[in-house]
This record gives structure tokens, sequence and C-alpha cells, in this order.
């Protein structure tokens, strides 16, 4: 029963993206036909012509770019996937944030015995993950308590993970402006400075005078 309604599940996740596929090229596909058809046709040298910023082009396009481009949009890419990461959290933390500081009365159906959550938490719940939320207490008073109860672990859990992830994105970025990779001019500095040598003073050999012999 389980493993059929996870193939159930998985062949309705598939059709959808399919469908979604499908209708993403069935809008390019339609909008490029109709652009074809519709838009002017007047080619002439001007515009084709490679554009720069609307300044007339020096030599060829072809040109390789300056590498510290390529080390800033890195840089970028990798922060930009740590604020991606951080989204959810704050979903959560936000969440749980809202349920502990809930007013009285708004969490637990009064009325109702035994006490159940409101429609609003119940779908509050359902947006973190608990497919089927459910509070088992006495009153209504335990009912609101267990939850804010439940909403302040998760938010002290969520502020703990949340705070050893920054920390460690915060010593990638000091490790990153140390090493001067956010630097656009990079300074060349010599890791090991060679010892000043003195110049050595050249001395002559001294020449002893040669004697000569006189032989009678």
């Amino acid at each position: 029963m389980l493993l059929a309604a996870a193939i159930g599940t998985a062949t309705a996740l598939v059709a959808y993206l399919a469908l979604f596929a499908g209708v993403g090229f069935a809008f390019i596909f339609v909008n490029l036909l109709i652009g074809r058809f519709l838009r002017p046709h007047d080619p002439h040298e001007e515009k084709r012509e490679v554009y720069e910023c609307g300044e007339p082009t020096i030599g060829s396009s072809f040109v390789q770019f300056d590498l510290r481009f390529y080390v800033v949009a890195l840089v970028f890419i990798i922060f930009d996937v740590e604020i991606a990461f951080l989204f959810p959290w704050a979903t959560v933390f936000g969440k749980a944030t809202n349920l502990m500081h809930a007013p009285r009365g708004s969490l637990v159906e009064v009325d109702v015995s035994p006490p159940t959550l409101t429609p609003e938490v119940a779908d509050i719940y359902r947006e973190m993950g608990v497919r089927q939320p459910m509070i088992s207490a006495a009153n209504a008073s335990a009912a609101d308590a267990a939850v804010r109860q439940g909403a302040s672990d998760l938010a002290t859990l969520a502020l703990i993970a949340g705070s050893i992830f920054f920390a460690v994105l915060l010593v990638g970025f000091a490790y990153e402006w140390k090493t001067g990779a956010l630097d656009w001019v990079r300074a060349i500095r010599s890791q090991h400075e060679l010892p000043r040598r003195r110049p050595s003073t050249l001395s002559a050999p001294k020449s002893t005078p040669q004697e000569s012999v006189l032989s009678a």
C-alpha cells in the first residue's frame, strides 16, 4: 500500500514537471513564431555592427576578459548560494517566533473537547513539514502552553543552527578578505625575502717583489 502510494506520488511529480516543461517550451516557441512574422525586417551594415554600450567598436570583440572578473563572480556565486540556504531557515525561525508571541486564544480551539489546533496554526505546521498536526492535552490552557513551548524549542534550535552556519560563513569571508580575493588590485608580496648581501670588496693580490739575481 505504501509502495503504491509512493509510486503514485512520484508519477504525479514527474507529470507536473513534464507539464511545466511542455508549457514553457510551447510559450517560448509561440512567441518566437509570432515575432518571426510581426517584427520588421530591415537589415543593414549599421545594425550588424557589434553593440558595445553605444560606443563604436574598436578592434575585435573576441577578447579575453581580465581574470579578476571571474574571481569576483565566483565569490559572488558562493555567497549567493549561502543566502539561498538561509532563506528556509529564516522562514522556519519566523513562523516559530510568531507562534511564540501569538495572542491568547488564537492557537487552539477553546470550545472543542479535546482541544485541537486552529486552522491557521495547523496550516503553519503543515508549511513547516508536519503532515498531520495534532495536539494532545487535557484542556485548552495546557494545549496552548504545549504549542508555545514547542515553538520556543524550535526557535532556539533554529537560532543555534543558524548561528553556527553564519559563523562558518563569516570565517570563510574573513579568509577571503585575508588572502586578498576581494581586492581588485592585488599587491604582490614576497613570501620569503632574500637577505641582503653586502657588496664584497675585491682586494688585489699582493705582489711580492721579485729579486733579480745577477750573476757575474
